[in-house]
């Protein structure tokens, strides 16, 4: 018995903490993956180099002498009219075209690729590396966390909560559900659907920053970092169900634990693939994931 706690205590639960770190994360971009499609219909591939502008903006920002602190407020804030006119320019001058899905795949991932070179000019190949703004560690039941992954926890936590809370309890997030449902019906009753459209791209972009500024001191800050992490980010929002607010929340807890604790028994070579398998084994059984879409569930 002392022995099982002591490997649940200084292998399984920090391995386990791990997870729920890059979980939190994950999540703060799929919601704005799963509310972009859940409203527009649009699959958005270049949504990794928006994560990777956020936290590529936090850099620069910091380097400039901004405070961390402002800079949770001040980069999501700068991102929001960057949607928006990405939505506004890009977006809608194929959204009313017959094969509107394959076309602006196409012109999102076409977008970021752009996006990543832009990044090589500006920040050059190299991985940045900003200062832990949290240093230390504390100790909960037992455990010694670094305190920032903590409050990264705490922050990701409050922004989920924040996120569901603006949807399915305001007037704004009532409009964002009715024009999900039948945008015809939300124009007849007068919900200015194409600026409902733009802010709901803008605020899913504007998640994917604050991930990239929460990350940034964790993990290196270069030009390719958000072609790997929006795979996981497209698994959780296949896996919860394209759309839904709850389903991103639970499929990102469960396959970042997936991977995680995958980790400690076989090759991390293989985590990934046994997180892409769930999805595979997900689109079999229950193609629709585990709940609905946005306004419909």
């Amino acid at each position: 018995m002392a022995e099982a706690i002591d490997y649940f205590q200084f292998v399984l639960a920090p391995q386990m903490v791990i997870g729920l770190v890059l979980g939190i994360a994950v999540i703060l971009v799929a919601l704005g993956l799963t509310i972009i499609f859940g409203l527009l219909d649009v699959i958005n591939m270049s949504h990794g180099e928006f994560y990777a502008l956020g936290a590529f903006l936090s850099v620069s920002l910091a380097a400039l002498g901004v405070p961390f602190w402002l800079l949770l407020v001040l980069v999501p804030a700068l991102m929001l009219p960057i949607g928006y006119i990405v939505e506004r320019v890009l977006i809608q001058r194929v959204f009313h075209s017959p094969d509107r899905h394959v076309t602006t795949l196409l012109l999102t991932f076409g977008f970021g690729l752009v996006l990543e070179d832009v990044f090589r000019l500006i920040w050059g190949p190299n991985p940045l590396r900003p200062d832990m703004p949290i240093s230390g560690a504390v100790e909960i039941a037992g455990l010694f966390l670094p305190l920032y992954r903590v409050f990264m926890i705490g922050v990701g936590v409050l922004i989920i909560i924040g996120t569901a809370l603006v949807v399915y309890r305001t007037r704004i997030g009532a409009m964002v559900r009715a024009a999900a449902f039948d945008r015809n019906m939300a124009a007849s009753l007068g919900v200015p659907v194409q600026l409902v459209y733009a802010g709901a791209f803008a605020f899913g972009v504007s998640l994917a920053g604050l991930a990239g500024v929460l990350l940034a001191p964790i993990y290196s800050v270069f030009p390719t970092m958000g072609r790997d992490f929006i795979l996981m980010a497209f698994t959780v929002v296949i896996v919860g169900g394209m759309g839904s607010i709850a389903g991103a929340v639970i499929a990102g807890l469960f396959l970042t634990q997936v991977q995680a604790i995958a980790s400690l028994y076989i090759s991390p070579v293989w985590a990934d693939p046994i997180v892409f398998g769930i999805m595979v084994i997900m689109l079999m059984v229950r193609p629709q994931g585990l709940f609905g879409r946005l306004g419909h569930a």
